[in-house]
């Protein structure tokens, strides 16, 4: 019988990488594109689910809120992932709030339009099960992480995921600036607890400080570090 401890460390899964450029290119689909600022809200809370929302570049939080005002951020998405895909289920309006976390580029799909590709296009409908396959695969890892690994090991995890590590073959080393306190959000802790990690990864080289958040690959050793 496995023991808790033995989820601790979610073993490596193959990725599965969509094709974004068969994605832009298939046939038939009507879309069109929006770019968006940093912080800039693509659909709130409870507003109509009536799109699918594609990234081409940048990155999105998703947000949900409770009744008293509560906010816990519970994904970090970026190029090649969709949002919004929740329409598809029926939903009649969003579970979350999706907000830019820097300037991003997006193709929105009408959710009449994205079922009646599905139905049609038997390639890019594989496409699109597969990367939501994968995308269910992310959350479990994530809710691992959550119940199982400590604060410094679930911000160093979050701060990769943010660089693309593990998404893509050149992983985004170089990212815009993120909060303290979004970062306290997405790992479960507050902020000066962030901010405790933070300098001691800064100390130790894993990242650095220049206008902008530079990742070092030496920061998958605290993932790892038994």
């Amino acid at each position: 019988m496995e023991d808790a401890a033995s989820f601790s460390k979610p073993q490596p899964t193959k990725k599965y990488v969509f094709n974004a450029q068969a994605f832009l290119d298939s046939a038939g689909i009507v879309q069109r594109c929006a770019e968006y600022h940093k912080a800039q809200k693509i659909y709130s809370q409870g507003d109509p689910a009536i799109s699918v929302i594609y990234i081409r570049q940048g990155g999105v939080k998703i947000s949900v809120a409770s009744a008293l005002g509560k906010e816990a951020i519970v994904a970090l998405l970026g190029p090649g992932d969709f949002v919004g895909e929740g329409c598809l289920t029926g939903l009649p309006f969003r579970m979350g709030t999706a907000t830019t976390i820097m300037p991003t580029s997006v193709v929105v799909i009408e959710k009449n339009e994205m079922m009646r590709v599905i139905h049609k296009e038997q390639q890019f409908a594989d496409r699109f099960i597969a990367y939501l396959l994968t995308r269910n695969i992310r959350i479990e890892e994530d809710l691992v992480d959550q119940l199982f690994n400590s604060i410094e090991k679930r911000l160093a995890r979050t701060l990769l995921l943010l660089a693309r590590y593990g998404k893509q073959e050149h992983p985004e080393k170089v990212l815009p600036r993120i909060s303290q306190e979004t970062l306290a959000k997405i790992v479960g802790t507050t902020r000066p607890r962030v901010n405790v990690f933070m300098n001691k990864f800064r100390r130790l080289g894993f990242i650095r400080y220049n206008g902008s958040l530079h990742i070092n690959s030496s920061l998958l050793s605290v993932v790892l570090n038994d």
